[in-house]
């Protein structure tokens, strides 16, 4: 029985669906945009993809936990006034460098809207687990989703111009 609500999760959820649809497109157009800066020669493939990952995990992550995460920030920096101001310097020097790059912010955000999406509709149907195993799940609908995207071939490639027909 609990093997069938699991399987049913996504028609009793379809923003579960919409999340692993949107990371799907989210791998897809990284794949292309990889592409481009493959072409300009300026940044390496491994480096792209583990910047990409990353910065999809801290979305989930920030996404999934926001009380826990505030929680113990706000602890620590209670601790230390020194510490509160280092925090603090480096949250807006970190996310100033972050919104120069408004390209990133926006699949950010929409990343991050369909994270919190996916939870209030897993909320509206009442399945909460901790919060440590709601990250892992999403993380891995996430994940899959940009491996999809990354695997399906680009709309703008074109075969026959890597391969031209011999006359």
């Amino acid at each position: 029985m609990p093997l069938l609500r699991f399987l049913l999760l996504p028609f009793r959820a379809p923003l579960v669906l919409l999340l692993f649809g949107v990371a799907t497109v989210m791998g897809n157009h990284w794949t292309v945009f990889h592409q481009q800066l493959t072409q300009a020669n300026r940044l390496d493939e491994p480096v792209f993809w583990t910047v990409e990952v990353i910065q999809a995990l801290l979305v989930v992550l920030i996404c999934t936990m926001p009380d826990l995460i505030l929680r113990q920030i706000s602890l620590l920096m209670a601790s230390s006034r020194v510490f509160s101001l280092v925090v603090t310097l480096l949250v807006v020097i970190t996310g100033g460098l972050y919104l120069l790059q408004l390209k990133l912010l926006a699949d950010v955000l929409i990343l991050a809207s369909a994270v919190l999406l996916a939870r209030l509709d897993l909320t509206r149907i009442r399945v909460t687990p901790p919060p440590l195993v709601m990250a892992f799940w999403l993380a891995l609908i996430v994940l899959a989703g940009i491996w999809l995207g990354h695997v399906l071939p680009s709309p703008l490639w074109n075969p026959a111009a890597v391969n031209p027909a011999p006359l």
